[in-house]
């Protein structure tokens, strides 16, 4: 797949990407945390199931487990051990190559975003652990707004901080709740999944 397939169709002012799964090869290391967070605890969810629920914020997604097991999880017990877990992890992230390199090419030349679904402290550990953190003009997190993906409201502030209208910003993502979210905020978005640039690999691992 050539990166060519990935070039911003014009009229745009600016172009937001998500973290995991877009720039950064993070999937199965967040779910390896997610399981390894829940097991003792008494949740034993597939790899899959987690898998389908990317995207979702750590707090919707205990949420989530919550309403459909019948369980009383805990977001302040949950949360810091997950993400100690996947800090630990995060030697293991590489960059997803045509998407980062996308954002290398328009550096200085149109405001860039991050626009995540998951926590501040895990997304710019990440960025600096694939070295793209400083190409960006705003990063935004589930820690910015009340409501995560797929409502819209990441997207729209992240259009705002770059000071551009949310209609002229293109979106890479690449799970359901992210391309809705585009939507709702009104900009174009680009689906990284149907150019096959990383759940092929992802459910490889998932699998392993």
């Amino acid at each position: 797949m050539q990166d060519v397939c990935l070039i911003p169709t014009p009229p745009y002012s600016a172009l937001i990407f998500d973290c995991d799964g877009t720039l950064a090869h993070t999937i199965p290391i967040h779910i390896q945390a997610w399981l390894a967070t829940l097991r003792p605890l008494g949740v034993d969810l597939s790899q899959e199931w987690l898998y389908d629920r990317r995207g979702m914020s750590s707090l919707e997604l205990i949420e989530t487990v919550n309403h459909t097991f019948g369980r009383a999880l805990d977001a302040n017990v949950v949360n810091p051990a997950r993400k100690k877990y996947f800090l630990d992890l995060l030697h293991q992230v590489v960059e997803i190559e045509a998407v980062a390199n996308i954002a290398r090419s328009y550096y200085g030349k149109v405001p860039l975003a991050v626009a995540s679904g998951g926590d501040l402290r895990l997304v710019e550990p990440t960025l600096k652990a694939i070295g793209l953190d400083s190409l960006f003009d705003a990063i935004v997190t589930v820690n910015d707004v009340e409501r995560g993906k797929p409502a819209p409201d990441i997207f729209l502030l992240a259009a705002d901080r770059m000071g551009v209208t949310p209609t002229d910003c293109i979106v890479y993502e690449d799970s359901d709740a992210g391309l809705e979210a585009a939507y709702r905020a009104g900009m174009r978005a680009i689906d990284v999944r149907e150019l096959g640039l990383a759940v092929e690999a992802e459910i490889r691992e998932l699998r392993m």
